[in-house]
């Protein structure tokens, strides 16, 4: 789509901050007013439109497309993204250890595990570390608080923490993102692990390559949409 506006720039709105494209309110795809709960998230979604070129391109709009996600998905009925997010508990990344080499499962324990102490710590959700890729059968209490925690987000901040579970695998990387436990960088670091021990050993490929980039991307615009979330 070619550009047809000059200038975006944020817009206060009832209920949140909006966004303007010369003037005129910015909506989602079902027609909705792109309403923000913070002036930070709309400052940086008037941003994005701002840094288009000539040529609409809304692939590496991610903020927008978080945003819309939550007016128009999330908002109206929960109780999907809420499965779905909280579904990825039963077989969460962090709780899957290589057999071998011993080096790599030792690896990962050092990086998984603290993360996963602290959502027991946090959340009253003890999850079992396996060898394997096979599902464990987890403790029914685990993934009842994680499903509450989940539960009792709102539409925007779901929207966020399901963009972080899926890009990553992993439930509890992503609360643990969305409060600031950890930092992008060291969510990356163990959403990355597995991949990376294989690249350091076998190389690396450019498809490999370029949907590893994807999904980074699709994993710090989220993490990104969080932080905004926690800004005035």
């Amino acid at each position: 789509m070619k550009r047809w506006y000059k200038q975006a720039a944020v817009a206060p709105l009832a209920g949140g901050f909006g966004v303007a494209l010369d003037g005129k309110t910015l909506n989602t795809p079902m027609r909705a007013p792109v309403l923000a709960p913070t002036q930070a998230l709309a400052q940086a979604i008037a941003g994005e439109w701002d840094a288009q070129g000539d040529t609409i391109a809304p692939a590496g709009m991610h903020l927008t497309r978080l945003a819309a996600t939550a007016l128009d998905r999330i908002g109206p009925d929960p109780s999907n993204a809420v499965a779905e997010i909280a579904g990825y508990a039963a077989t969460d990344l962090l709780c899957h250890r290589a057999e071998g080499p011993d080096e790599l499962a030792r690896r990962q324990s050092q990086t998984w595990q603290p993360i996963l102490d602290w959502a027991a710590r946090r959340y009253g959700a003890t999850l079992i570390a396996v060898q394997g890729v096979a599902p464990a059968a987890q403790p029914e209490a685990a993934l009842a608080a994680l499903r509450s925690a989940v539960a009792a987000l709102d539409r925007f901040r779901l929207a966020g923490l399901h963009g972080v579970t899926v890009s990553s695998g992993s439930l509890v990387l992503g609360l643990a993102l969305l409060e600031a436990h950890i930092d992008i960088e060291r969510a990356w670091a163990a959403a990355d692990l597995d991949e990376a021990w294989q690249r350091a050993r076998w190389g690396d490929d450019p498809l490999a390559a370029k949907r590893r980039a994807g999904v980074e991307a699709e994993l710090r615009a989220a993490a990104r949409f969080l932080d905004l979330l926690r800004a005035r």
